[in-house]
Formats: structure tokens, C-alpha cells, sequence
């Protein structure tokens, strides 16, 4: 449990570097407190990554593992190539994010929820529950995104709009591709 737990929130932080969720955080760290907005990111990935987990485990139970291994490998190249297109809040996200109405914790966790649905960050979610311990992949998971939109908030506060974006995407891309590559590169092996 605590390889999956560990694995999961390394894998999980980096996916979510330079990711729209990062964004969002930074805009709500403008417009409420710092804790509500990181109570709402707590809530709502708690939920998304249990769904998350609850498929990964569910697919690892019926495909062979050297199966999902491959998948697996070719999903975080694909996450590599999605990290490097990189991510932009849409006007409609942004005008979301800066609303004031209703209790902050509540609006957060609400826009981040929708957010996360289909989102690179539970989509790995749902490959690493593949394959490993469902409960070290959901506390791992959680724990990544939180982390690393807490960042993007400090950092937010701290340095205003200006961060490397391009530099964060490129070494999120080049960890995903490093990942990717060792997946396949493995699952291969063991399918030989």
C-alpha cells in the first residue's frame, strides 16, 4: 500500500503541474481564503479520485496485468503529449472562478469536481488503480493534487500572475514520457 500510496502522489503532482486545475486555484486564491479553497480542491478530489479508483480496480480485475501494463505505458506518453499542448482556463472557467456568490468552500469544490471529470489527473488516476492497491491510489492520488494545487496557490499569492509555465510543462511532459516509456518498455518484456 504505501509503494502505491507513494507512487500515486508523485504521479499525481506531476500530472496536475500546469494543469487548468492549477489555474483555477490561483483564480479562487484571488477571490476567498486560502484554506476554503483548499478545503473545496480536498473535497472534490477526494470524490473524483475514489469514482477514479473505483474503475482502475474495476478494469485491473478483468484484464491480464501485462495488458494494463501496456496501457498504462501508452496512456502516461499520451499524458506527456496532453501536458505538452499544456492547459487554458476558457472564459466561461475563468467567469466561474471569479464568482463571489455563495460559500466559497461550496463553489470551489463544486467547479473543481466538474473540472477533474475526464481530466488527465483522473485518468491516471484510473490507470495506476489498474495496477496498483486501491486504497494507496486513492490517499496517493488526493494527496498529489492537493499538494500541488496548494503550490500553485502559494506560489500564486506570492508571485502574482507571472510563473515559468513553459518550463513546468515540459519537465511535467518529460517525467510523463519517462514514465510511459518504463511501462511499455516493462509490459513488453513480461508479454515476451
Amino acid at each position: 500500500m504505501l509503494g502505491s500510496l507513494a507512487l500515486s502522489s508523485v504521479a499525481i503532482f506531476v500530472a496536475e503541474l500546469g494543469d487548468k486545475s492549477q489555474l483555477m486555484a490561483m483564480t479562487f486564491a484571488t477571490r476567498y481564503r486560502a484554506w476554503q479553497v483548499l478545503l473545496g480542491i480536498t473535497i472534490a478530489t477526494t470524490v473524483v479520485h475514489a469514482v477514479s479508483v473505483a474503475l482502475g480496480f474495476g478494469m485491473g480485475e478483468l484484464l491480464p496485468t501485462e495488458w494494463i501494463a501496456l496501457i498504462a505505458g501508452v496512456a502516461f506518453l499520451g499524458f506527456a503529449a496532453w501536458t505538452l499542448r499544456g492547459d487554458h482556463l476558457t472564459e466561461e472557467e475563468k467567469r466561474k472562478a471569479s464568482r463571489r456568490a455563495g460559500s466559497a468552500v461550496l463553489v470551489v469544490t463544486v467547479a473543481f469536481f466538474l473540472a477533474e471529470l475526464g481530466d488527465k489527473t483522473m485518468l491516471a488516476t484510473v490507470t495506476l488503480a489498474t495496477h496498483h492497491d486501491w486504497l494507496g491510489t486513492w490517499i496517493g492520488s488526493t494527496i498529489g493534487m492537493v499538494v500541488a494545487d496548494a503550490l500553485a496557490i502559494g506560489i500564486g499569492l506570492l508571485l502574482g500572475k507571472h510563473l515559468p509555465e513553459r518550463l513546468i510543462r515540459y519537465g511535467a511532459a518529460a517525467l510523463f514520457a519517462i514514465f510511459g516509456a518504463w511501462l511499455v518498455v516493462d509490459a513488453a518484456l513480461a508479454l515476451l
